[in-house]
């Protein structure tokens, strides 16, 4: 008997997203943050169609929130922070990448991007540089303790 070759059946939502960056940083000291670009894959054989969704939609502007992507391409999702002001400083934004198939309704997938608008990128990179520092020492030092009745000894180990 000749069986016919079908293809599994997409269960809704289960579809891997590939979104990339999957995290937007806005800095209000420089505008040339405030327009970034999100990547859309599509690495499978069919094409899909997709719908981006915001938590704050009035803070944002979305070039293109919905469209296709050909099987096997990307395409390039624009997005402009709209409302630079301080009362939205390290407030967590989302947007929710929803895909689908070309002929379908039902979402196959979907993928979420935060999103944050912080005062300055070099207050930033002070901190970020203050934090690597910190992890580098406490990843490298490790202490050895042993104990002998009335005298406590201390090694330290670098790794």
């Amino acid at each position: 008997m000749h069986q016919q070759k079908r293809q599994p059946e997409l269960v809704e939502g289960n579809l891997p997203v590939f979104v990339f960056p999957t995290e937007l940083i806005f800095y209000a000291d420089d505008q040339s943050t405030h327009k970034q670009v999100l990547t859309l894959y599509n690495p499978y054989e069919f094409a899909l169609k997709f719908k981006v969704l915001c938590t704050t939609p009035n803070k944002y502007v979305v070039v293109d929130a919905a469209g296709a992507v050909k099987p096997q391409c990307c395409v390039d999702i624009v997005i402009r922070h709209r409302d630079v002001r301080s009362c939205h400083y390290g407030v967590i934004d989302k947007f929710r990448l929803q895909v689908s198939e070309q002929s379908q309704r039902k979402a196959l997938g979907r993928k979420e991007v935060v999103a944050t608008l912080l005062p300055s990128a070099k207050e930033q990179q002070k901190e970020d540089e203050e934090k690597r520092i910190k992890e580098h020492l406490t990843e490298s030092l490790f202490f050895e303790q042993s104990f002998q009745p009335g005298l406590i000894t201390m090694a330290i180990l670098r790794t």
